[in-house]
């Protein structure tokens, strides 16, 4: 099956052979055949339309579980930078009040 197909070779006399030239063949090892396949044990899996539907299900709720989390650590990150914004602001207005003396 995975053999190469060659086409069969010419062998028509060439038209004009050279007189002077001697030609010696080089020997060709006759190669093994390549070893066939492992046939494997293992049974294949085969999906019902019911499967089918189960796997589809399953794999969305996994893709819904994984945003939530992903969404929610997000904005956990967002409301924590926005609330060290905020005390920046305030310590900075104490440092500046202080500096001012009042």
């Amino acid at each position: 099956m995975f053999t190469p197909k060659y086409p069969p070779q010419d062998t028509a006399p060439p038209a004009t052979a050279p007189a002077a030239t001697v030609h010696t063949p080089v020997p060709v090892q006759p190669s093994a055949p390549a070893p066939a396949a492992a046939v494997s044990n293992r049974s294949t899996v085969q999906l019902t339309p019911g499967s089918a539907l189960a796997l589809a299900a399953g794999g969305g709720a996994v893709v819904l579980v994984v945003g939530a989390v992903l969404v929610s650590l997000l904005l956990a990150v967002a409301i924590t930078g926005v609330s060290v914004a905020v005390v920046a602001v305030v310590l900075r207005g104490l440092v500046n009040d202080l500096h001012k003396g009042r």
